[in-house]
């Protein structure tokens, strides 16, 4: 390459790299400093936490190994703040990040600078590593949503129900639901190599058979899915997969996360709004998802089939940069909210595809290990970056998760 094209590609990297990581402090400024070490639970982390993860990924895979002379901040860093890398070490454990009150926040601040100080040294000297310091910034972007999402689900137990984000605007009311004939086919699913950024899940490319379906279009809203409490939903057994019904036995689940009795009020970023009934529901998991479509007659649909209709289509709404960290309003034209507002669930469980292996070392580990017991969302949310996200992209939680922008796409077998 030469080095006027060298320049210019290390040059757009390295303002990347600026934009996307002062994202992630931009939002943590609403945050008091109480807040910032806020762990309600061990699926959550604290957004210090997350701050400080992130630099760990660029200090422990670029900088450590590659650029020479770097000093790590702090020999103990690499245990306190090692997600699940046992390739690198062990971890501290994570149902106690919220005992970490050193580093502050202070800290944690300087210890970013020094990383990104030097990283964009690096970004300069090495082109050749471009593609794994873009691996890095998309994984802080996974973390920005998750530091959203995490956040939530802590204030959530604050009776004062405190405030970060915008109320949802008025909008109208929204039609009943649709269903779009997809013919099926012989398709080719998964990101095409080569043609951008992509995890390793996404791939390798390669063919599958589709039966026609129908997909609706658009994810099922807060009105539709309170009909469905309404009815006894949470209830019925005959609607549930059995590990569903005993997670609402065990669970003592009477209804969807953040909704508050009389289902008249929710929780969201916004601190306490009321239910709108064409707003697009969000925070279901797998089970819930499962029993409303049976409960509506219809099912979800595979992940092949999603991603089908999506490649159809294009991201428009619904995304973390319009600052409301809530789903919007649902619209009444053909397959919308196919990118943004909600993640939704697939009846396909989290596999790899024929011909899938891990890369080597360490970050080999990043999606390759948790391919069990877990299933696919495709889309993005209301808290996901516009340009993180594309067709092919899978998510993968388990069953039960529901504390994710998660919602609900109907399908049907034609």
């Amino acid at each position: 390459m030469p080095d006027t094209a060298r320049q210019d590609v290390s040059h757009t990297l390295a303002s990347e790299y600026w934009r996307i990581r002062r994202f992630s402090e931009q939002l943590c400024e609403p945050l008091c400093p109480e807040e910032m070490g806020l762990q309600a639970c061990p699926d959550v982390s604290p957004p210090r936490w997350h701050l400080a993860h992130t630099t760990w990924f660029f200090e422990t895979f670029l900088l450590k190994p590659e650029l020479p002379g770097y000093r790590v901040r702090h020999p103990r860093y690499e245990y306190l703040f090692n997600s699940y890398y046992n390739g690198i070490g062990e971890q501290f454990p994570r149902p106690q990040r919220h005992l970490l009150s050193r580093p502050d926040g202070e800290e944690v601040q300087q210890w970013r600078q020094q990383v990104d100080t030097a990283m964009v040294q690096l970004i300069e000297q090495r082109p050749d590593l471009t593609a794994l310091v873009t691996l890095g910034l998309n994984h802080e972007q996974q973390h920005q949503e998750l530091l959203l999402t995490d956040i939530k689900y802590s204030l959530s137990f604050n009776p004062l129900a405190p405030s970060l984000g915008q109320p949802l605007p008025p909008g109208r009311p929204v039609g009943n639901l649709t269903f779009q004939p997809l013919s099926g086919g012989l398709v080719d699913i998964g990101n095409p190599e080569g043609s951008h950024f992509a995890f390793d899940n996404e791939g390798p490319r390669h063919p599958v058979w589709l039966a026609p379906f129908a997909l609706a279009n658009r994810p099922v809203t807060q009105g539709e899915y309170r009909a469905f409490v309404d009815d006894g939903g949470y209830q019925r057994a005959e609607l549930w997969l059995s590990d569903g019904w005993a997670w609402i036995q065990q669970q003592g689940i009477k209804g969807p996360l953040y909704w508050h009795s009389g289902h008249r009020d929710h929780f969201t970023l916004a601190g306490l709004q009321p239910l709108h009934d064409s707003q697009i529901m969000a925070h279901v998991n797998y089970y819930e998802a499962d029993a409303y479509a049976r409960w509506a007659g219809k099912r979800l649909p595979t992940e092949q089939e999603w991603e089908l209709a999506a490649s159809q289509t294009q991201p428009a709404r619904g995304f973390v940069d319009n600052g409301l960290y809530q789903p919007g309003r649902a619209l009444d034209t053909p397959l919308a909210h196919l990118f943004g507002d909600v993640w939704e669930w697939t009846a396909s469980a989290y596999l790899p595809y024929p011909g899938f292996r891990p890369a080597s070392g360490a970050v080999g580990e990043y999606n390759g290990k948790f391919m069990c017991n877990q299933m696919v969302l495709r889309g993005g949310s209301c808290a996901t970056s516009r340009d993180h996200i594309r067709a092919s992209y899978r998510n993968f939680f388990y069953p039960h998760h529901r504390w994710q922008f998660s919602g609900i796409r109907l399908a049907e077998t034609l």
